[in-house]
């Protein structure tokens, strides 16, 4: 689209920075907390993970949209971010599979982006100045005017998103990988009764899903405020705590959840937000990241084993609050945050990355396997 016929949009942060552009996406005014994302691919996944509920992308890769979206790059029924920031932005995508251009899929889902601006001289902002919320408008062009809802938007910390995105109703998951990216044979065949997995819904990807299915789980996706006992009830094998938006500690009635269901001491996995909330119930504490950590490279490791890793959080647990029965098994390498924790003696961990993600491209995917051995020895009788 030449820049004659484009519709101006405006962006301002909270500290009162604005950057001037043009529109992309739908028109009208979005709120939300600013933060960047490094990934070279995989903007209809982010814009798809319920995670980014409440969040205005930046996107610091400077072509966006070239391969336009299709249906089953989704990682859930429909976009959760509140707007998206480009330096430049296609409009005719070349894909095989594209369906659709980027800029029409926000519009069809009324999302807002801005694009033409200086993304890298933004990105420097949000790591100098952390993540703070910000505004896109294409009808409040006054900067002065659209701060001052931009200083009315609640914060991140201590805002609970879950109750946004987490399915309403109990569901069960049976599909797997598909075939033409299933990179190995992953179910054993030895066993013929699928192991039952109770997903825990905090804002869950469907790559997750699809990874314990192909993993031979019969996967049952409940909601975040499910109890405890209604849990129990479908007789799980193993429990897995999703990702989530929002601050952790916020989503008090899945951390009473998880306390309650450890008790029982079945094998239980998180994932990003899962993983906090399992060290929540294990009595650690979080704290919000400066800027976060959201993109395709970040290494993760502990023990001279390093994994590529994608990542997407703003919160962190306090390695300095962990009980002395969990121990840290990865470490984030770039700033040293924890990104894995495991229970010393019963059949608890999780991790801080996504495993599912595919970003090393297959560094972390033994983590489902582990989660299915444990299941197996776990529900093994024991010897007489």
């Amino acid at each position: 689209m030449p820049v004659s016929a484009a519709t101006p949009a405006l962006l301002v942060l909270a500290d009162g920075t604005s950057f001037k552009g043009w529109s992309f996406g739908a028109t009208g005014t979005a709120m939300g907390e600013v933060v960047f994302n490094t990934a070279m691919t995989g903007y209809q996944e982010v814009a798809t993970d319920p995670s980014y509920c409440g969040q205005i992308v930046t996107f610091t890769y400077p072509e966006l949209g070239n391969t336009g979206v299709n249906p089953e790059d989704e990682e859930s029924a429909y976009p959760h971010i509140r707007g998206a920031i480009a330096r430049n932005i296609c409009y005719r995508p070349s894909n095989w599979r594209s369906t659709q251009s980027f800029p029409d899929y926000l519009k069809k889902h009324n999302i807002p982006g801005i694009y033409g601006i200086d993304t890298r001289s933004l990105t420097r902002k949000l790591r100098s100045s952390g993540a703070m919320n910000g505004g896109i408008s294409t009808e409040i062009l006054d900067p002065a005017e659209l701060l001052k809802q931009v200083t009315g938007a609640p914060s991140m910390a201590g805002l609970n998103l879950v109750r946004e995105v987490t399915t309403r109703e109990v569901y069960e998951w049976s599909a797997p990988t598909d075939s033409h990216w299933e990179f190995r044979p992953v179910v054993d065949a030895t066993h013929n009764e699928p192991l039952t997995v109770v997903a825990i819904d905090f804002g869950i990807k469907r790559n997750i899903l699809r990874r314990l299915a192909s993993y031979g789980c019969r996967v049952i996706v409940v909601p975040a405020d499910t109890p405890p006992e209604e849990i129990l009830k479908h007789n799980p094998d193993g429990i897995f705590l999703s990702n989530g938006p929002g601050d952790p500690a916020a989503v008090s009635e899945g951390i009473e959840t998880t306390k309650a269901l450890l008790k029982q001491e079945k094998p239980v996995f998180g994932i990003c937000m899962g993983h906090q909330i399992l060290g929540l119930s294990m009595g650690a504490e979080t704290f919000k990241l400066k800027f976060g950590h959201r993109g395709l490279n970040h290494p993760a490791g502990l023990r001279r084993q390093v994994e590529i890793t994608s990542q997407n959080h703003g919160f962190a647990i306090n390695a300095d609050t962990i009980d002395a029965e969990v121990e840290i098994t990865h470490l984030n390498l770039n700033d040293r945050t924890v990104a894995g924790l495991r229970h010393k003696s019963l059949p608890f961990f999780s991790v801080q990355y996504h495993p599912e993600a595919s970003p090393g491209p297959h560094d972390a995917d033994y983590l489902f396997e582990q989660f299915v051995q444990t299941m197996r020895t776990n529900a093994a009788p024991s010897p007489s």
